[in-house]
């Protein structure tokens, strides 16, 4: 983890435009039409059914996704009281987080005002513009009557995220932890240095766990809190203990199993871990500084179980694993408060989480591959995609089931999936091909079958019943990565190619491929020498039969992929070119692009070909063509170069179809708005149409034309490239694939070979 500065600090926040959060609007806004409906006299119609029906703001506004996070300044991070408005950077941070990781709005509100009394008043007032309030950063013992009457005066979500945060993330930590240290909570003693509003939350939650008041010792400033101390306040005195024999935390910690520090750093010897029970657990969670570090921790105990507050050791206790999803199954069910049930329902979800395999998206973030449930991985990464789904949907149960939500769900899978779709982990393109895949699973051959990314995505379309994988490779080699990478390979073929014993089949697919190709320089020889390279033996496998499509393109260049495609497998008969599309899934629909990676050169008749491919893939994702052939210039302006070149295939395109919707030359602004082309150009056969297929000119605009899209939106879902125009489905890949995206290629290439088999199918029955 690099060093934060405060120069490097101070820059981000002032960098650009000044902050971290910004409004934007939702609904259009361009026309007089559009801003009559967003203001007057158009507003005025949800006004009145508010007025009739006050849960219809959930339906007219914004309230439901609307939280407040709402602070004075009093406690803010370690700074203490500092004031605020000097606390309004955190609460724009604290924004940036429920943004981000569970797609909330917010507002971060800086209330001058110490006094509890005041201070609920206000907010009181302004609750109705809220779905929910988020207390933070206010200091003990205020914290706790401020949300104890706002809890009890609102009808919205409240929440102190200090108290109930850490106090959620740490009880479902420990609930693990335990559970790796083969303990019970009802037998183990705990011993909690610091008494606030964090350190009191949390304990009252272990409780609910099961762990026994009398098995507590809390320590504050002056030592362990015991009922002879004068003056306790009631947060303190609910664990003060009557024994007499324990002051410090060295006594207190002589045969603990948990310690739990929120206090300050460096308080923590090795010695006091020294003089705890076998297989210790310590959350050592002051920030930045722990109260021991984690290197001095395991020094001392190498039995050890530890957490801290730190994302640079393991097990970090952070409450962004928490409060974006608390809210978000709170606001999606419009709940009317954040009660026990639910706050317990979140701990369970999030320590189930931990036990689940971890996605490789988390494992490559943080640079490992030995993610599992133990030790040193007891609690999900704040970055893990699951979280939105499971902490949510477990929050929005539970106030079902506890008689606070107003608008309860009734299917959870579609909720779950909404969520995924919200935040971009997953969209119904995606979804839909994986599913209609998984109904015709087919056998499918990866070339880099050693390759981590190959490997990973290929077991990750087995688990989702997509295809019945087939590696390529040495079988030791590939088996020495799987244990490296802690990857289970069972049920998965792998193939050497180069090995003796596929002689035989290496002798058999040269034999096919030269007499394919005899006319074409290929001798049984040379064939035969083919056969050792993984792009040739595998796309002769689907060749003749013993596989059903091939995934390549990691490791070679495009240029010797589509040699061997040419070769082996050969251009569709009605065809003389090949191409690629890229499907692009943005906020303004779905686009397909083409030809992005095969053809260098294009004339009328390229162009052509691949408009014709193109439209019947469209067809195959279940869409109506709707085709922009584009230029740098608009019907015939430029009659020289590239747009007399679209124009011509253009001309011959809508000749041999005359229904189909397509037309060009058209520059890439008039192609994709339809109100300035229709306007402009009243005559093109796109009047009235949403264009949703784009071919280029050629690969170098096409290319760059998706990538600078994917480049400028990263919420661009980019599935591809798609291979149209081979005899069998032979699909490619590039070094920059994720597993994502190798899955999302594995998907379409299953379909395709199962169209490709009813095709055959079909002909044979006639």
């Amino acid at each position: 983890m690099s060093k934060i500065t405060k120069e490097a600090a101070l820059a981000y926040h002032n960098m650009g435009r000044p902050g971290k959060i910004e409004v934007k609007p939702t609904k259009p806004y361009s026309t007089q039409t559009d801003l009559s409906l967003a203001y007057s006299p158009g507003v005025a119609y949800p006004c009145l059914e508010i007025q009739q029906n006050p849960d219809e703001v959930y339906k007219y506004t914004d309230k439901g996704n609307l939280v407040a996070v709402i602070t004075n300044g009093t406690a803010v991070l370690g700074l203490g009281n500092i004031g605020a408005m000097s606390g309004k950077p955190v609460m724009e941070g604290k924004g940036l987080l429920f943004k981000i990781y569970g797609g909330i709005d917010v507002f971060d509100i800086e209330l001058d005002e110490t006094d509890p009394d005041k201070f609920c008043e206000t907010v009181e007032k302004i609750a109705p513009s809220f779905g929910g309030i988020n207390l933070e950063d206010i200091k003990a013992p205020e914290c706790f009557a401020i949300e104890e009457r706002l809890k009890r005066t609102l009808d919205i979500p409240v929440m102190h995220d200090d108290q109930h945060g850490t106090a959620i993330i740490s009880a479902a930590g420990l609930k693990n932890a335990l559970e790796v240290a083969g303990k019970q909570i009802e037998e183990v003693k705990l011993v909690v240095n610091g008494a606030g509003a964090a350190a009191i939350s949390c304990t009252k939650l272990y409780m609910a766990l099961g762990l026994p008041k009398e098995n507590i010792l809390m320590l504050d400033s002056k030592g362990v809190i015991t009922l002879d101390r004068p003056n306790l306040t009631p947060q303190k005195a609910l664990f003060a203990t009557s024994r007499k024999d324990v002051n410090t935390l060295e006594e207190a910690l002589r045969g603990a199993d948990v310690f739990v520090g929120l206090s300050k750093g460096n308080i923590l010897s090795q010695d006091m871990i020294r003089s705890m029970n076998p297989n210790p657990i310590v959350f050592a969670l002051a920030n930045p500084v722990p109260e021991i570090s984690y290197d001095e921790a395991i020094e001392a105990r190498p039995d050890v179980i530890m957490s801290t507050g730190r994302s640079d050791y393991p097990n970090q206790i952070n409450n962004v694993i928490g409060f974006p999803y608390i809210f978000r199954g709170a606001l999606d069910v419009h709940a009317k408060a954040i009660n026990e049930q639910m706050k317990m329902a979140a701990v369970h979800a999030i320590a189930e989480l931990a036990k689940q395999p971890v996605p490789d998206t988390v494992n490559n973030i943080y640079h490992v591959n030995d993610l599992t449930f133990g030790p040193r991985y007891f609690i999900p990464k704040p970055v893990d995609p699951r979280l939105i789904t499971e902490v949510s949907a477990a929050v929005a149960r539970a106030a079902i089931e506890s008689g606070v939500a107003r608008t309860p769900i009734t299917d959870f899978q579609a909720y779950k999936e909404n969520l995924r779709q919200m935040l971009g982990q997953e969209t119904k393109l995606a979804r839909t091909l994986h599913a209609t895949a998984a109904k015709h699973p087919q056998r499918v051959v990866y070339a880099e079958g050693g390759h981590q990314t190959t490997m990973k995505a290929a077991i990750q379309a087995k688990q989702e019943g997509i295809c019945q994988p087939i590696l390529l490779g040495n079988p030791d080699r590939l088996n020495r990565v799987a244990n490296r990478l802690k990857l289970d390979l069972t049920g998965i073929e792998i193939i050497d190619m180069r090995a003796d014993k596929e002689q035989r089949r290496r002798a058999t697919y040269a034999k096919h491929l030269a007499e394919k190709r005899e006319r074409e320089g290929y001798t049984f020889e040379v064939a035969y020498d083919k056969m050792y390279e993984r792009n040739y033996f595998g796309m002769a496998m689907v060749e003749n039969g013993d596989a059903d499509a091939f995934i390549t393109g990691l490791y070679t260049k495009y240029s010797d992929t589509i040699k061997a495609a040419k070769a082996v497998i050969g251009i569709r008969p009605e065809y003389r070119h090949f191409a690629t599309m890229h499907i692009l899934n943005t906020k303004r629909g779905i686009f397909y692009v083409a030809d992005t990676l095969i053809n260098h050169e294009t004339n009328a008749e390229t162009l052509t070909d691949i408009a014709r491919l193109a439209s019947n893939s469209v067809r195959f994702f279940n869409e109506e063509p709707i085709i922009a052939m584009l230029a740098h210039s608009n019907f015939g302006t430029d009659t020289t170069g590239t747009p007399q070149t679209v124009h011509k295939a253009v001309e011959i395109m809508q000749k041999q179809y005359p229904n189909l919707a397509i037309d060009g030359e058209l520059q890439v602004n008039f192609a994709l708005n339809k109100t300035l082309r229709d306007e402009k150009f009243p005559f093109t056969r796109l009047k009235g149409k949403n264009v949703n297929t784009l071919i280029f000119p050629d690969l170098s605009s096409s290319n760059n034309g998706y990538k600078l899209l994917q480049g400028l939106s990263p919420e661009t879902e980019v599935i591809g490239p798609i291979q149209m125009g081979l005899n069998k489905p032979i699909h490619f890949t590039d070094f920059e694939s994720s597993v994502r995206d190798i899955v999302n290629i594995t998907a379409i290439a299953v379909l395709d070979a199962y169209v490709e088999k009813l095709i055959e199918k079909t002909k044979s029955a006639q």
